[in-house]
Parts: structure tokens; C-alpha cells; sequence
């Protein structure tokens, strides 16, 4: 054992047959050990070096000239009095092997060496250099000298202390630089013979082939791969076919699928072997378990689910006695009603109980005929269209699609949307559906389509003749409070990790939730509303200031909810002559509108309308200001409360926009309240279309009208009399609350809706 001055070399390694100047200050000392560092670590084997000379550097640095002697195991470390560190080394000399294995591996390192050092383009100098060491141990450390070799492959070296070991790592180390060069040459050689005619994307795109090749990826396992999903896929003949002749394409492209062309003809076949020509869901065909299933998921709906019901029935009977499908037995149902009615999601429970895959089709602002059939292939990017990826998501051909939001399709300069949906949602038609991109005929017939929608006005009139309309006229009080007890409340109560006997709710409590701070015809809002309340209860739990079980009451409701947020307002609006309680029909489901009436000094006979009132809308008012002055004599007006006069009609809220023919009895009421002095009871609400002779027309959704009168407190409608009908949808509990007036002329509904005429004393 020796102590000697530890001198660290931070990524750098000297070997002991090495002669180096470094720029390190060696003091007086004639040997010293040089240890490799990296990141603080020391190597556990030096290089003792004798000092040749001491030198001084370009800048005025101090070096030292070096000659390598042995490797050294580095042992324990000490400073001495001028505070430099020294170490106990033993020094471990080479000792030359006599067994055949290492002249064996002596070989075949220079064979490789000269390999590489050729086609690196050596000018003979180092290839001498090489066969002038004779030691198979200084061989092995001439890779110190490689400059492709990383500092912790040179470490590795250094303390192989073993010589046949040394050798052993060198050699296989050197066969990976030969490798990496091999490779490199070999793409050069490749690129080198198109480089002259080809630009840039062109270079590259040859290395990517010679990359592919050397890996075995060659576009003949391309081409066989796409084979085999062909014939897995269970096409029919003709898409097969089609399949077929585009493989043949892709085999005769140039490059295989490296150009253009070729690529292009590979995003298709992608396309067409992802579609599950033959993969079907297993039907449930029980009616009783069907019917269940939709119970438990949804309350009501019993239109939708009777229609479904009756779908797997029939299915089932078919099925049984053995009657071939004719293709034309699809159902296209297609649910309107107001938001938060459950439309969207009686799809998925429809997929659960028929047992079938489900995908959701967004159609809310489509506006390009593409997204349903899909891009011509000529186009750059083109792309099948959304039912195609639809069925490559659900993994059959028989999944349930939800069409949401049909009735937003737009149309602009790239196509009509809709048009393009007439061909799938038509049962005679959709078995041979085309897609634009995979230009196949599509068996779309076992699709059941289910569609949504909000309002049936802005669905083109041929769309929904294909469609079996379902409507949606939104839920009672009634049915509300045991859609928030049964569904809501439990849902809400596990997503703000409640449990059941921690937070109870009486049906009194939910219904006051339901009339003072909603007022909407679905359940997303009295939703909210519930999970308010119970997020507010988990934090007051959570903190420790209530302790289970909490029992929600009407203290409780306000403190979380804050001050009631809907009032019956009829009876204050109407309490003065001129304004009317008529009822309407918006996207978001029945609505109550005051219409107000009032009269100025000014033009004789001027009008004037506001509330965002459509064109409609500003026709029945004119009819209505028309028939008061034609008949102002049966209604007790004079005839000079016309003269220097103009009124205002003017429908409130109006940042909405407002249309439709139905507010006309409402128009014509307000501006006889106005004229007689008669108030119109605040108990009665009004719909229907007038004429200038004041006959009552029948008017639509009538159903969501009465529900919104009930929901704001009126206890009496007038309709029309051909509307007397419709009465039959409205629930019973509904009905049996309030009183309907059927009315044929302006006079029966005046008769109705206005207060006695004062008696004269």
C-alpha cells in the first residue's frame, strides 16, 4: 500500500498506457493517482501516473505532463498538513493471460477496430498504432481513446481489473459503435442514389424506409397485415371486393404507403377494416325485464316507454316464429319536449335494457352536410362522416344512436345537414346507407335511432314525417316532488358523500323547493337546487356544526337557498285594467305571459308594440286593436275613447324573443280591459289564435300551457273549443284542480276571463 495525492478528473478518464498534459496543479510530488468523478461520486480504481514534467499553460495555468503506470484500487483517504487529500492505493499491474480464449478475443477486437477505423477513413496511422501493442490488457485500454465511448463506459473499463474481462467489455462495446456505423452507412447508401432529383420531405422520407426495413417493418408487412384484417372482419362481398382492389393499390403505389398516394389508400383501408361489418349485440328480448329497467332509471315517460316495450316485442314474436326481417322495422323515435324532460338520457337506459351498445351524435350547430356523410376521398383530410365513426365506437352494427339535438342542425354554403339525414332516418332506405368517404352501401336498419329535440317548428317538414314523434310536455308539481324523492335526491346525496340516514327530506320540504325556486317544465334546475342544499348540509357536517341525522326543514331550505326565488304574480299583475295572463310555448317548455295594454294622448288610432314581439306576434296585436274599435259598441265602449288616443301593447321579459299566433285572445282581452275598466281575473290564464271576425282558432302544446298555468297558481284556462280535445293529456291531478273554458268567439272569452261591469246606482 502507497499514499498518494488524489487528483479527481471530472468526466474525464486516463488509462495507465496513456501519455496526457492536463491542466492540474500536482505539486511537488513525482506520482500521484488520477481517480474519475462524476456528480461528486469517486470510481473505486485509479490510474497511478508518474509526473514527467510540469508545465505552464496558454492563459498562465498550471499543467503537468503524465505518463500512465498502473491501475490502483483506491482504499482510505486523509488530508495532511497542507491540506491536501491523500489516499491508500494498491497498485494492480496487468498480468498477461496464457489461456486461448483471450488471444481469441484479442483478434477479434482488432478485427473489429480496423473495421470500424475503415470506414471512419483511417489513414493508417492509428490502425499501426493499434498492431504495435502487443498486451492484450494495454489493448483493451486503447478504447479509452474512442471518442464515441460515454464517460461511464470508460469508468466500466477502468475497473475491470480482470484482463480477459477488460477485453471481453471492449469488444462488445466496439461491435455496437460497428453497428450504429454499419447503419448509418447503409441509409446514407440508400438516400445517396434519389438525393440528386429529390427535395427535402423526400431525403426523409427514404430514411424512413431504410428504418423501416432494417426493423423488419417493410411495407410487405404492410400489405399482409392489412390482408389478414380484411379477411378477419367478415365483410360483405361487395365492401370486401372494394377492401380488396384498394390493397392492390397500396401494393402497387410507389414506396408501398411511404408516399402520398400510398398513405392515403392506408387511412382508408384503417377506416374500413374498424367498422364491425359483422359484430352484433345479443338482443334482450324480454318485455317484462325491459320494461324494469326503464321504470327504475326514469319516472313518467310512459309514451316512450310503451314505444319501446312494443319495439322488443315485436322483435321478440318475429324472432320466435321465424319471419325474416324486411329492413324496414327500425325504430326512429324521436323525443321533443323541454330541456331537462330526461330526453337525452332515456337513451342510455334504452341501450341498457335492449342490451345494445350506445353512442351520443351531437348535432347542436352542424351546419356541414360532410359530418353525417362524410368527405369525397379527392379531399385533403377527408374523413368518414359521424355515423361511421359512430359504429366504429360502439363496436356494432346494432347499437342505439342518440341523435341530440336534431332540431339546431343548420344549414350554410357547405350543405343542408338535415337533408342528408332524410336517407338515415328513413326504415325503407337506410339498409343501403352510402358513406361519402368508404363509398360502400352501409345495413343501417338495425340501428335503433333515437332523436331529440327541443321544439319541432325547426325541423324540416320531409325529416319529420320519417320521424315517430314522441312528446315531452314536461312533469306537474306533483310529478316533480317524486322525481326529487326517488331519483334526484339520492343521486344528489351520494355525489356529496351523504349517506341515507345522515340527511332526511319530507315530501312538504321538497315540494316547497320545487314552487318557490323553480319554475321550469324538466328537473336539471330543482337538480341544482337539491345539490346546493345538500353540499351546503355536508359542509356544515364536515365542520362539525350538525351532527347526523340532519333534518332538512323549511329554516334550513332558506338559509342554504337563500329568499324565495319564483312567485305567483297574477293576481298583483292583473290587478288594474289593461293587462291579461295569456300562455305560451318556448323551446324551454309552457310559459305565462302578461300582456299589458295602454292608452296615450296622440295620433288617433297609432300603435305601438315592444317585448322583442316576432312578425306574428305584431299581427295579432293589430288584429286585435282592428276588432275592439269594430266592436266597441257590443263591448261598452265609446267611441271616442278612440279619438286623439294610441296605445302600447307590450309583452314584458323582453329580452327574449316572442312569436306565434296564440297570444291574439290575450291581445284582444288586454285592450278591452283597458277600454271597459273591467280588470280580468287574476285566476284565469288564455291561449288561442284570433280572426278579425273573433272566431277562437285552435292553437299546439296545449298540454305544456296548462301545466305553466298551474305552475304559476291560475286555477282557470280558456282555450279553444277544437282544443277541447287535447284536455285528455293533461294529468288528472291537474285536471282536477282547475276549470277549462272552451270558447268558439272573442265573446265567450271576454265573458270569462274580464270582471263584472260595475252596476250602476
Amino acid at each position: 500500500m502507497a499514499s498518494l495525492l488524489l487528483i479527481p478528473l471530472d468526466d474525464t478518464v486516463v488509462f495507465p498506457t496513456m501519455d496526457v498534459t492536463l491542466p492540474i496543479d500536482v505539486g511537488t510530488d513525482d506520482q500521484v493517482v488520477l481517480v474519475p468523478r462524476h456528480d461528486g461520486e469517486y470510481a473505486s480504481v485509479g490510474t497511478i501516473v508518474n509526473v514527467t514534467d510540469r508545465v505552464r499553460l496558454p492563459g498562465g495555468g498550471r499543467g503537468a505532463s503524465l505518463e500512465g503506470v498502473a491501475r490502483a484500487v483506491i482504499g482510505a483517504a486523509q488530508s495532511d498538513l497542507t491540506g491536501q487529500l491523500r489516499v491508500e492505493v494498491e497498485p494492480h499491474p496487468d498480468t498477461t493471460p496464457v489461456d486461448g480464449r483471450t488471444r481469441e478475443l484479442e483478434r477479434e477486437y482488432r478485427a473489429v477496430v480496423e473495421e470500424l477505423l475503415e470506414l471512419r477513413g483511417d489513414d493508417g496511422r492509428v490502425a499501426a498504432f493499434l498492431r504495435s501493442v502487443t498486451e492484450p490488457g494495454a489493448l483493451a485500454d486503447t478504447s479509452g481513446y474512442a471518442p464515441d465511448l460515454t464517460f461511464e463506459h470508460k469508468v466500466e473499463l477502468l475497473e475491470l481489473l480482470d484482463v480477459t474481462d477488460r477485453l471481453e467489455r471492449a469488444l462488445e462495446l466496439q461491435r455496437e459503435r460497428l453497428a450504429e456505423l454499419q447503419i448509418r452507412r447503409k441509409i446514407r447508401d440508400d438516400v445517396a442514389s434519389g438525393t440528386n432529383k429529390q427535395q427535402r420531405d423526400y431525403l426523409l422520407r427514404k430514411q424512413m424506409e431504410s428504418i423501416r426495413k432494417e426493423l423488419g417493418e417493410d411495407d410487405g408487412s404492410f400489405v399482409d397485415e392489412y390482408r389478414t384484417k380484411i379477411e378477419e372482419a367478415g365483410m360483405p362481398e361487395a365492401v370486401r371486393e372494394q377492401a380488396e382492389r384498394e390493397l392492390a393499390r397500396l401494393e402497387r403505389a410507389e414506396g408501398g404507403g411511404g408516399n402520398q398516394e400510398g398513405q392515403m389508400v392506408r387511412t382508408y383501408l384503417d377506416w374500413i377494416v374498424s367498422v364491425p361489418w359483422s359484430e352484433t349485440s345479443e338482443d334482450k328480448l324480454d318485455p317484462v325485464a325491459t320494461r324494469e329497467v326503464l321504470d327504475a332509471d326514469h319516472a313518467g315517460l310512459e309514451d316512450v316507454k310503451d314505444r319501446i316495450v312494443e319495439y322488443v316485442a315485436v322483435k321478440k314474436l318475429r324472432q320466435e316464429r321465424g319471419m325474416v326481417a324486411d329492413g324496414k322495422s327500425g325504430a326512429i323515435l324521436t323525443l321533443i319536449g323541454p330541456p331537462g324532460t330526461g330526453k337525452t338520457s332515456i337513451g342510455e337506459s334504452i341501450a341498457r335494457a335492449m342490451g345494445r351498445e350506445f353512442v351520443r351524435i351531437s348535432l347542436g350547430g352542424v351546419r356541414d352536410e360532410a359530418e353525417i356523410r362524410g368527405h369525397r376521398r379527392t379531399y385533403i383530410g377527408a374523413l368518414p362522416g359521424r355515423l361511421v365513426r359512430a359504429l366504429r365506437d360502439a363496436g356494432t352494427m346494432n347499437p342505439v344512436i342518440l341523435l341530440d339535438e336534431v332540431d339546431k342542425v343548420g344549414a350554410d354554403w357547405r350543405g343542408d345537414p338535415s337533408a342528408a339525414l332524410l336517407e338515415v332516418l328513413d326504415p325503407a332506405q337506410n339498409s343501403t346507407f352510402r358513406d361519402h368517404y368508404l363509398d360502400v352501401e352501409m345495413d343501417l336498419s338495425q340501428v335503433v335511432f333515437i332523436a331529440t329535440a327541443n321544439q319541432a317548428d325547426t325541423i324540416p317538414g320531409p325529416l319529420l314525417d320519417r320521424m315517430e314523434v314522441i312528446r315531452f310536455d314536461g312533469y306537474t308539481t306533483a310529478e316533480k316532488t317524486a322525481i326529487a324523492r326517488d331519483y334526484l335526491w339520492p343521486r344528489q346525496r351520494e355525489r356529496n358523500g351523504l349517506r341515507e340516514d345522515e340527511v332526511l327530506v319530507g315530501d312538504d320540504v321538497l315540494e316547497t323547493i320545487v314552487a318557490e325556486y323553480t319554475r321550469e317544465a324538466g328537473v336539471r334546475n330543482l337538480e341544482r337546487e337539491l345539490g346546493t342544499l345538500l353540499r351546503k348540509t355536508a359542509t356544515r357536517m364536515a365542520s362539525g356544526k350538525a351532527e347526523a341525522p340532519v333534518t332538512v326543514d323549511l329554516e334550513l331550505v332558506r338559509e342554504a337557498l337563500g329568499r324565495q326565488k319564483v312567485w305567483q304574480e297574477a293576481a298583483a299583475r292583473t290587478a288594474v285594467p289593461g293587462v291579461a295572463t295569456g300562455l305560451a310555448v318556448t323551446g324551454a317548455g309552457g310559459d305565462v305571459l302578461f300582456v299589458e295594454a295602454n292608452a296615450m294622448p296622440g295620433t288617433s288610432g297609432g300603435l305601438t308594440l315592444t317585448g322583442q314581439l316576432g312578425d306574428v306576434m305584431k299581427e295579432s296585436a293589430r288584429i286585435a286593436l282592428t276588432y275592439v274599435r269594430a266592436h266597441a259598441d257590443e263591448l261598452g265602449i265609446p267611441q271616442s275613447a278612440f279619438e286623439d288616443r294610441e296605445f302600447h301593447v307590450h309583452v314584458p321579459a323582453g329580452a327574449i324573443p316572442k312569436d306565434g299566433p296564440s297570444a291574439g285572445v290575450t291581445m284582444i282581452t288586454a285592450l278591452a280591459s283597458l277600454l271597459t275598466g273591467r280588470p280580468v281575473r287574476h285566476t284565469v290564464g288564455m291561449t288561442g289564435e284570433v280572426t278579425l271576425q273573433g272566431r277562437v282558432l285552435p292553437i299546439g302544446g296545449l298540454k305544456q300551457k296548462v301545466l305553466a298555468a298551474h305552475a304559476a297558481g291560475l286555477t282557470d284556462v280558456v282555450l279553444p273549443e277544437r282544443n277541447r280535445g287535447d284536455l285528455d293529456d293533461v294529468p288528472d291531478d291537474v285536471r282536477a284542480v282547475m276549470s277549462f273554458h272552451p270558447a268558439m268567439t272573442i265573446g265567450e272569452v271576454l265573458e270569462v276571463a274580464l270582471e263584472p261591469a260595475p252596476v250602476a246606482v
